[in-house]
């Protein structure tokens, strides 16, 4: 607590003058201290830390039987990533059918392709080699697909009328747009695209070809 000290009045000065009083102010500083520790526990209680970001992937819903779906190879997308993180892109899986593709670039393409076609579902193909980062790429592109045709009215309405006209109702009960994907596992093929593609890299970085 605070307290004031009153000096006693002093004997006059020179020439009859009686000096002013000085007033001398002690705070005692301990309930600040108290407040201060009580605000640092009440911060710490209340703050909320950020959580590590992790990244959502949709899964099937879980169920005893599995179905399998023929899908037209018109309405297969493929993309691979090789062991030089190169990107391939095609619709089908026929060998000698994939193109070259930046990677900046497949972000249009998906949605150009997934707009012209309401049943086309893709299929990722990584090379164990390949770096990690192209596969979280490719899950991001999908995401932002997805993100921007449920933004669409227009586009989800007719996506469902179709999917519900050709699959059925009971078949196809989804609400919204969902991007359709899955995973396989990389296979070596002798795609003479991708092999010319890659001995020409060679060249261009002049490395000793095979």
């Amino acid at each position: 607590m605070g307290a004031v000290d009153v000096p006693e009045a002093g004997g006059g000065g020179k020439g009859g003058k009686k000096k002013k009083r000085r007033i001398a102010i002690r705070l005692d500083m301990t309930p600040m201290v108290d407040i201060a520790f009580l605000l640092l526990i009440f911060y710490m209680v209340t703050t909320v830390f950020a959580a590590p970001q992790a990244m959502d992937i949709n899964l099937p819903k879980e169920t005893d039987e599995s179905e399998e779906m023929d899908v037209k190879k018109s309405n297969l997308a493929v993309i691979r990533v090789d062991s030089t993180d190169t990107y391939w892109w095609s619709i089908g899986d026929e060998k000698g059918s994939s193109r070259p593709i930046d990677d900046k670039n497949l972000l249009d393409s998906l949605l150009v392709n997934n707009r012209q076609n309401y049943f086309l579902s893709t299929l990722v193909k990584i090379h164990p080699k390949a770096d990690f980062e192209a596969y979280v790429d490719i899950l991001d592109d999908f995401a932002r697909v997805e993100n921007a045709f449920q933004k669409d009215r227009e586009f989800v309405e007719e996506y469902i009328a179709e999917n519900r006209r050709v699959l059925g109702e009971d078949r196809f009960t989804d609400t919204t747009y969902s991007y359709r994907y899955t995973t396989a596992p990389w296979s070596d093929r002798r795609d003479t695209r991708m092999l010319e593609f890659s001995l020409d890299s060679m060249r261009a970085r002049g490395e000793r070809l095979p």
